[in-house]
């Protein structure tokens, strides 16, 4: 087996029109590579940044429908999509689809603290880890921080309301999602890594201060702090920075301040 893939064998996305598909397709299409993007839209709409040498195949990870179709040719995979609920059943039938066919790299995107955070959409994440580990297919698992853009749609919401819930310990450590993209399009079309070190962000910072900075670019005006208390394990898990990856990741650059300045119109 040899690696990378060659040019005239199609990549397989699986969301690959999201946020971090929006980075990742253009940079493996950078790197000569034909990209199919497996989506549930039968007419999706084209990125202009993907250019030619990008297909549409229409499936649905969550039924099984049109999947083996989207995986057939195809020697690489890579796992973007994702959601609230579900990740691990969809993720099964990819990795069903894959083993039948002549897969031989699956690359899958997780988030940072998927084993030791207690919650139900990160539980589904760890399963999905492991039906990839498990899948008898040559895999690699990048563990993601927080993006700095999904930090922003959470602290959009969170500046509209009259007071600011702070909640208690909680702190992360937003990546900008253009850096996570190139190192998973490096990871994508070199040879199968098992488990790699996570990625992160710069910086930890806690949701008081998240706010400051935006607000602070935005000329709002400050909001009265509602100390929050996250209960049971997950906010045990918080507190005590179970979330964060402090030593051994892969770090970013683009700090919370520098992404803001990018994305937000005073």
């Amino acid at each position: 087996m040899t690696y990378p893939p060659t040019p005239s064998t199609p990549l397989l996305v699986t969301g690959g029109t999201g946020t971090l598909g929006g980075h990742t397709v253009p940079l493996l299409r950078a790197a000569g590579h034909e990209v199919r993007i497996l989506t549930r839209r039968a007419h999706p709409v084209t990125r202009p940044a993907t250019g030619d040498g990008v297909t549409y195949v229409t499936g649905d990870l969550r039924t099984g429908e049109g999947v083996e179709a989207a995986v057939d040719g195809v020697h690489t995979v890579l796992h973007l999509a994702g959601g609230p609920k579900g990740d691990d059943e969809a993720t099964r039938t990819l990795v069903r689809a894959a083993a039948r066919a002549d897969v031989r790299h699956l690359a899958y995107i997780s988030v940072v603290g998927a084993d030791r955070v207690p919650l139900a959409w990160l539980r589904t994440k760890l399963e999905s880890e492991r039906a990839v580990a498990d899948s008898g297919i040559g895999w690699t698992v990048l563990r993601a921080a927080q993006f700095h853009e999904l930090t922003l749609t959470m602290i959009e919401k969170m500046t509209r309301l009259p007071v600011l819930p702070v909640p208690g310990g909680l702190r992360l450590q937003p990546v900008a999602a253009r850096e996570v993209a190139v190192r998973l399009a490096e990871l994508t079309l070199a040879e199968p890594s098992g488990r790699v070190p996570d990625m992160t962000g710069p910086e930890v910072l806690d949701l008081a201060t998240l706010a400051r900075f935006y607000l602070d670019l935005r000329g709002g005006r400050r909001r009265p702090k509602l100390p929050v208390r996250i209960p049971g394990k997950a906010g045990r898990a918080y507190r005590s920075g179970q979330n964060l990856t402090l030593e051994d990741a892969l770090v970013g650059k683009v700090t919370w301040a520098e992404f803001l300045a990018e994305r937000v119109a005073v």
